[in-house]
């Protein structure tokens, strides 16, 4: 027995030993194939070279709407033509190919491409004219020396890119500018180029069944720029384009703006401009990996941002009717007044009081702000120059409406007082010179000067001022310098020896008399005079204009934040409602002066405040000026009207305090006009 177990134990010990001898070989076998078949395939396998490149996914800029967010400026989602480096042929000769296909099949269907060379189009190629900078860039960036022409820097296009000599000259300069163009804007794996913007979808589609014979071209869907309302204050809105030059591309990033890129739509003016880091948003992130000259894969890594929508404090239906108003002024001067045929121009401000919001900007002449995109030379080379927003940027003496700021000085400093009065006999002598008035108003006060405007008070007042405390006073009351209005606005000048200076002029003594009713070289804009008619019904407070309400998120859902009023200048500083209340009398007092029947103010239910100007343009012409506020005694609107080379500018105040009741009803003003309404109804 004991025998037949050893007998067992040795064979199960000796398979065993079989059993692992044949395991190892088998994995032996199995390991000496893996090295001689498997490794040897990937030793025979080229290496791998990949690369993975960041691309920009634009953000939807922020749309601009009014005070009731009506939409001014907006987005629509368009189709956009673009030329993919992963795509395109890294070849000269084939990429000419694909663009030549592209650019044919624009040409056949009506659109434009992106070509900003300033060069000529057709032989014999020339630079094109007020371009240097532009000439100056495309030199540098071709190699070629400061003297090289027109031609030179084509030729050296078409050798650098091989465009060969089968294409007629027409098909090579259209070739070259577009490779120039993608040479200017970076044209990577990185930066797409756009060659085409908001193509229609029927030429979509051609694109789209075409794009096996024309690699690396794709059309991208993205949100474009879209006037709603073109007529809504469109100096001030401004327009977007693309980044013209490498200059300017330093510039924002000098700004801190680093996310940009060569390809970006960005601000050029007004809000537009201004309002640039606010309205762009944050651009999106997405990884392109290639993988030996192919793109592996395409992934989002950070999504786009929308830009903030910005609400104006302008309401566009008040736009609309003071834009009427004023135009309808112009016509009926040049129909019935003989002196008037040139009243082609004018401006109309109104302010809220309460925080100087701006409720409408009119300027005459204007443009609709589609038409300017459209066809910007045939809008620019109008005559009067329909481009300067003469509420802003149009420069004027005030006449008389300037006369509140002296009287200002006059009681505030206490060189006079209520009782204070100056004899008028029409005529004011001064060293060698003799100054007039419209009239004989004999012993006079500074309120009942103000109420028949009498220049010899303010003569009188001026020399007893002196002219630094008047300065003072027009830059209290923001004279002399921009008001910081975001959209911009001019700063106008000063009567004083500095002025005369810098237009090379001679200031002489009696230059103060002239200045202190509002003539001389003092220069405003209707908009600092809406503000100063603000700052009188404010007892002195001058706040910051401002055409911004709040900011909110793109989809215009949540405020963002809200602006809110700016103190800027107390005017008065030692008896402010004393001051005002003498101002104001006489402001008063001149609303109440008759007027026809269709104009005149005392046939309204408030008490309303003016000062009304005739100030000199030239010897023979000039402008007519009125601001104001109203309700006098609890003003909710100020605002300031002017007409180049006209009159009767108080006209129009009756029709400014009805159009804002027709927008504000249950305004004070709103209820005393409804008031008047029914009274004349019955």
């Amino acid at each position: 027995m004991k025998e037949l177990l050893r007998q067992i134990s040795e064979f199960l010990r000796s398979s065993f030993l079989i059993l692992l001898v044949l395991v190892s070989s088998v994995f032996a076998v199995y390991r000496l194939l893996h090295l001689q078949i498997i490794d040897a395939n990937e030793t025979e396998k080229p290496n791998e070279h990949k690369m993975v490149y960041t691309q920009v996914i634009p953000a939807t800029r922020g749309e601009i709407v009014d005070c009731s967010g009506e939409p001014i400026v907006s987005n629509k989602i368009g189709y956009n033509l673009i030329i993919e480096k992963a795509y395109f042929p890294n070849d000269n000769r084939e990429g000419n190919t694909v663009i030549y296909r592209i650019v044919k099949l624009l040409q056949e269907t009506g659109y434009d491409w992106n070509d900003t060379i300033p060069v000529s189009k057709t032989l014999p190629y020339a630079f094109e004219k007020d371009r240097e900078n532009d000439v100056k860039e495309l030199k540098n960036n071709l190699n070629l020396n400061f003297y090289a022409t027109a031609e030179n820097c084509i030729d050296k296009l078409i050798s650098d890119y091989e465009i060969d000599a089968e294409y007629t000259d027409s098909e090579k300069r259209i070739i070259a500018g577009i490779r120039y163009e993608m040479l200017l804007r970076h044209f990577s794996m990185s930066n797409v180029f756009y060659l085409s913007n908001d193509i229609d979808l029927k030429t979509v589609t051609r694109i789209k069944e075409l794009r096996l014979t024309m690699n690396g071209v794709n059309i991208v869907e993205e949100a474009i720029r879209t006037i709603e309302n073109g007529d809504v204050i469109p100096h001030e809105i401004g327009y977007v384009g693309p980044i013209y030059s490498q200059e300017e591309f330093q510039r924002l990033l000098n700004n801190g703006h680093a996310d940009y890129t060569l390809s970006d739509t960005v601000g050029k003016s007004g809000l537009e401009l201004a309002c640039e880091p606010e309205l762009r948003g944050k651009n999106g992130k997405k990884e392109i990996t290639v993988i030996n000259g192919d793109v592996s894969s395409v992934s989002v890594t950070e999504e786009a941002v929308g830009g903030q929508t910005i609400q104006l404090t302008v309401n566009s239906k008040l736009q609309a009717d003071l834009q009427e108003l004023l135009s309808n002024h112009c016509d009926w001067l040049r129909a019935n007044e003989k002196e008037c045929k040139e009243a082609n121009c004018g401006a109309i401000v109104l302010l809220d009081t309460k925080s100087n919001a701006v409720l409408s900007m009119a300027t005459l002449p204007t443009y609709n702000l589609g038409d300017l995109l459209d066809d910007y030379n045939s809008v620019a080379e109008q005559e009067n120059s329909p481009l300067v927003n003469r509420a802003t940027d149009g420069l004027y003496r005030p006449g008389s409406t300037f006369k509140p700021i002296t009287a200002t000085a006059g009681l505030d400093t206490g060189v006079i007082n209520y009782s204070t009065k100056f004899d008028c006999e029409r005529d004011f002598h001064f060293i060698d010179h003799v100054f007039h008035c419209t009239g004989a108003h004999h012993d006079i006060n500074v309120t009942r000067a103000l109420t028949v405007s009498c220049n010899i008070f303010f003569y009188e007042l001026s020399t007893r001022l002196g002219l630094d405390r008047l300065l003072d006073y027009e830059r209290m009351y923001g004279l002399g310098a921009p008001l910081g209005l975001e959209s911009g606005d001019s700063g106008g000048y000063l009567a004083c020896p500095e002025t005369f200076k810098q237009f090379n002029e001679t200031w002489y003594v009696g230059e103060l008399l002239q200045a202190a009713i509002g003539q001389s070289e003092v220069q405003v804009t209707p908009l600092q005079m809406a503000v100063v008619a603000s700052t009188i019904a404010n007892e002195g407070n001058r706040f910051r204009p401002h055409l911004i309400d709040s900011y909110w998120d793109n989809a215009h859902s949540q405020m963002i934040s809200r602006k809110e009023p700016e103190l800027v200048q107390k005017v008065a500083q030692n008896n402010a409602s004393t001051v005002y209340r003498y101002i104001r009398e006489g402001m008063i007092g001149a609303a109440q002066t008759p007027m026809p029947l269709k104009y005149d103010l005392n046939s309204l239910d408030i008490d309303v405040a003016i000062k009304t100007g005739t100030p000199q343009r030239t010897k023979t012409k000039t402008d007519s000026f009125v601001i104001g506020f109203a309700p006098a005694q609890n003003p909710e609107v100020a605002f300031c009207a002017m007409v180049e080379n006209g009159k009767y500018a108080k006209y129009m105040v009756k029709g400014i305090l009805e159009s804002y009741a027709k927008q504000y009803p249950d305004s004070e003003i709103g209820k005393a006009i409804r008031k008047q309404a029914r009274s004349n109804a019955s």
